[in-house]
């Protein structure tokens, strides 16, 4: 459903937000091992959770990446936007360019209603609920 750089942007966002308080910067290393990424891979991602203000990238002994506050309360939505764009959330199913209640493609109804189950979901969970049912043991983030 998402590609392979917004599955690794959202689980190195949210193993971020995991970290304990006072221990909320990790290194490139560390959060490619917990994101289950390529490190070169995981650091392009990061570049672009950066550049949109996501996270911070601190340099020096005592550098690493940690969430910023706009990023601990981003929805999961504006991760995948910015990593994947927004076609999960507005096209169609069978990649057709013109698909619309007027036009439909065979599935556009069905796929309307979990289209917009799943927008649903992603704009109302924060990167804060996810860390606080791992941090409580109710999920995981890695297996």
């Amino acid at each position: 459903m998402f590609s392979k750089a917004c599955k690794y942007a959202i689980n190195s966002m949210v193993f971020l937000a995991t970290l304990p308080e006072g221990q909320e910067r990790a290194g490139l290393k560390e959060i490619a091992f917990a994101a289950n990424s390529p490190e070169a891979f995981t650091a392009k991602i990061l570049r672009t959770l950066v550049r949109e203000n996501l996270l911070l990238s601190i340099k020096g002994p005592n550098g690493g990446f940690e969430i910023s506050d706009e990023g601990r309360k981003t929805p999961l939505y504006r991760i995948v936007q910015v990593i994947d764009g927004d076609s999960i959330f507005k096209g169609c199913a069978l990649g057709l360019q013109e698909c619309s209640e007027k036009h439909p493609c065979s599935v556009h109804h069905k796929f309307k209603a979990i289209r917009d189950h799943l927008t649903g979901m992603m704009m109302t969970t924060t990167l804060q609920d996810m860390a606080l049912s791992i941090n409580t043991g109710v999920s995981f983030l890695k297996t």
